[in-house]
C-alpha cells in the first residue's frame, strides 16, 4: 500500500471544485460544514471564471418559466428530461434572487429593473449580465467572497484529486495530491457525503475555450469508481472562438451575435442566412458547423460587430474587447477571425433530480454532471443556470442525510502520481476524429490513440483524462445518427425516436475492443 502523509476528515460534505458550482453549493449548505477543495484560488478556478454570456431565467413581464422551457427542449434535439427542463425553468428566477442576494452586481436598465439579453435560440430576452460579458467572473468573485466569510466553510487550494475513496461500494472520501516532486503529500480527505463539481473536458481537445484544467479528471475518477456514465458522446463546440493562436482561445460571446453581429466569409458573403431561418442566431451545433465547412472549403470566417455594436464595443463587452486587443485585432474598426472550438460537455456523470449519481455517497453538480437539462444540445446561458438549481438540490439533499459520526477505517491509497498535461496526441486526436464531424473510421482511429496512450503511464492523473477521452469516443461510435452536438457524415440523419446513452467503464471498453453493441440506453 503506498503511504497517506494525512488523513482529514469531516463530518459535513467533502466539496470537489470551486466553480460556481461547488461555491454555490457550499453556502447553501452553509452554517453545516463543508471543505471545499480547489486546484488554484477558488473563484478563479474552472471555467466558471470565464463565462461570458450570463445566466437565463425568466425575469422578464413578459416571459414565462413554460416558453424558457420549451426553449431548452427545442435546442435539445429530442434528448432532454422534460421533467429536469420544466424544474431547472421553474426554479430559475429564484436561483436569480439568491445571486442578487449575494451581491451579484447584474447589468440594470435605467428605471433599475435588470437589462436581459437575448441569445442563439431563446425566443425572449432573458439572459442576465454582468457588464455585458462579465458574469462569470463576477459570480464566481461574489461567491468566493461569500464564501470566505461564511460560516462552516473551509477553502483549501492548491489540491489534485486523483482518486475517489471507496469503502464497500460506497464513495467515503477522495486522494489528492498536495505539492510537487520530493514535496509531494498524499491525502486523503475523508466524508460521508462527496460532490464532484469539477468541470468538463474541453482541455482534452487540441482547440478549445476552456482552462487548461477542464481536463475531465471528475468524470474520469467516477467512471473508473464504477459510476453510470450518461450521454458522453455529445460535445458543444462554440462557434465563435476568436482565432488569434492562443491555447486556450478566447472567447467571442454570443452575445454578440444578439446584438446584430454578422458572420462572413472571405468573400464577404453573409453565408448563415442559407443555412437557417435564424441566421447567426440558429442553434450553437448549427452555426458551429457551418463555420467549419466554410473552413474547410478554404474560406476565413469573421464575424463582423462594426455596425451591430461599433464603438460601444469596449464599454459593452469589456472582456471580449481586450481579448481582441491583446491579438492585434480593434473589433471596433476590423472584423474579428472566428474558429469553433470546445466548449461544454453535455454529457457526464449520470445524476438525478437531487444530483445524486449511481455511487452511494458522491453527488454531482455543474458541467460534470448529466442531468438531462441539455439534452444534445445546450441552450445558450443554461449551464451556469444548472449549476446554481442543483447546487441548491445537492445541498438540500445532502443536509438531510448527513449524520453526526465519524467513518471507520481507511481506504487502501492509490499510487503516487505526476499531474500530467493531456497528452499532445490525445488532444489532437480528439480534435481530428471525434470533434465537429465524426465517422467510424475515424473514431476507431481515436480509440486506438487513446489505446497507445493508456500504455504509456500509470498515473492516475492521466488514467482519468483517458477514461473522460474513451468514454466520449466510444459511446460517439455506438450512435450510429446525427443529432443536436453529434454529428456522424456516415450517419447524417436523426433516428425517428432520441434515446439517450448510459454507459459504465465496462460498455465503453468493450466498446473499445471491437464490440459495437449499443450500451444501455432509455428512450426519452
Amino acid at each position: 500500500m503506498t503511504h497517506i502523509d494525512s488523513i482529514v476528515e469531516t463530518d459535513g460534505a467533502l466539496i470537489l471544485g470551486a466553480g460556481i458550482a461547488g461555491l454555490f453549493t457550499a453556502l447553501k449548505l452553509s452554517p453545516m460544514p463543508s471543505i471545499v477543495l480547489a486546484g488554484t484560488r477558488p473563484g478563479l478556478s474552472g471555467s466558471s471564471a470565464w463565462a461570458q454570456g450570463g445566466i437565463a431565467a425568466a425575469m422578464g413581464d413578459d416571459d414565462s418559466w413554460q416558453s424558457h422551457a420549451h426553449d431548452t427542449m427545442v435546442a435539445g434535439a429530442g434528448l432532454c428530461d422534460p421533467a429536469i427542463v420544466d424544474l431547472v425553468a421553474r426554479e430559475a428566477p429564484a436561483r436569480i434572487e439568491d445571486l442578487i442576494a449575494l451581491g451579484t452586481p447584474f447589468d440594470r436598465k435605467p428605471d433599475g429593473t435588470l437589462a436581459l439579453g437575448r441569445e442563439a435560440a431563446h425566443s425572449l430576452p432573458r439572459i442576465v449580465h454582468v457588464k455585458g460579458d462579465g458574469a462569470g467572473a463576477a459570480i464566481s468573485a461574489t461567491l468566493a467572497q461569500r464564501a470566505n466569510a461564511a460560516d462552516g466553510i473551509t477553502l483549501l487550494e492548491g489540491f489534485h484529486a486523483v482518486e475517489l475513496a471507496m469503502e464497500n461500494g460506497r464513495v467515503t472520501g477522495l486522494f489528492a495530491r498536495s505539492g510537487l516532486g520530493a514535496d509531494a503529500r498524499l491525502i486523503l480527505f475523508r466524508a460521508r457525503a462527496v460532490v464532484l463539481a469539477t468541470g468538463g473536458l474541453g482541455a482534452l481537445y487540441a482547440v478549445t475555450t476552456n482552462p487548461l484544467e477542464s481536463r475531465g479528471e471528475g468524470l474520469g475518477m467516477a467512471a473508473r469508481a464504477g459510476a453510470l456514465i450518461s450521454d458522453p458522446e455529445f460535445v458543444q463546440f462554440h462557434p465563435t472562438a476568436i482565432a488569434c493562436g492562443r491555447d486556450p482561445a478566447p472567447l467571442a460571446t454570443e452575445a454578440l451575435r444578439g446584438e446584430g453581429a454578422v458572420l462572413v466569409n472571405t468573400r464577404g458573403e453573409r453565408f448563415m442566412t442559407a443555412i437557417h431561418n435564424d441566421a447567426e442566431l440558429a442553434p450553437r451545433d448549427i452555426v458551429a458547423r457551418a463555420i467549419h465547412r466554410q473552413i474547410l472549403s478554404g474560406q476565413n470566417v469573421f464575424l463582423d460587430c462594426r455596425a451591430a455594436i461599433g464603438a460601444d464595443f469596449p464599454h459593452h463587452f469589456p472582456t471580449v474587447y481586450a481579448a481582441c486587443m491583446s491579438g492585434g485585432i480593434d473589433p471596433v474598426r476590423q472584423m474579428i477571425p472566428v474558429a469553433p472550438a470546445a466548449h461544454y460537455h453535455m454529457g457526464g456523470i449520470a445524476s438525478d433530480a437531487q444530483g445524486r449519481s449511481s455511487l452511494p455517497g458522491l453527488w454531482v453538480v455543474g458541467e460534470c454532471a448529466a442531468t438531462g437539462l441539455h439534452g444534445a444540445n445546450r441552450l445558450a446561458s443554461n449551464s451556469l443556470l444548472e449549476g446554481l438549481v442543483f447546487g441548491a438540490r445537492v445541498a438540500d439533499d445532502v443536509r438531510g442525510y448527513l449524520q453526526a459520526g465519524r467513518l471507520r477505517g481507511t481506504p487502501p491509497a492509490p499510487q503516487r502520481f505526476a499531474s500530467p498535461a493531456p497528452p499532445v496526441v490525445l488532444r489532437q486526436a480528439m480534435s481530428r476524429f471525434v470533434a465537429l464531424e465524426r465517422d467510424a473510421d475515424g473514431l476507431r482511429a481515436a480509440l486506438d490513440v487513446i489505446a497507445r496512450v493508456e500504455k504509456t503511464s500509470g498515473e492516475p492523473a492521466l488514467l482519468n483524462m483517458i477514461a473522460a477521452a474513451r468514454r466520449v469516443t466510444a459511446a460517439a461510435l455506438t450512435r450510429t445518427e446525427s443529432r443536436g452536438g453529434h454529428w456522424r457524415s456516415d450517419y447524417p440523419k436523426a433516428a425517428a425516436k432520441g434515446v439517450r446513452t448510459f454507459l459504465t467503464l465496462a460498455d465503453a471498453e468493450h466498446i473499445a475492443a471491437g464490440d459495437t453493441a449499443r450500451p444501455r440506453r432509455a428512450s426519452k
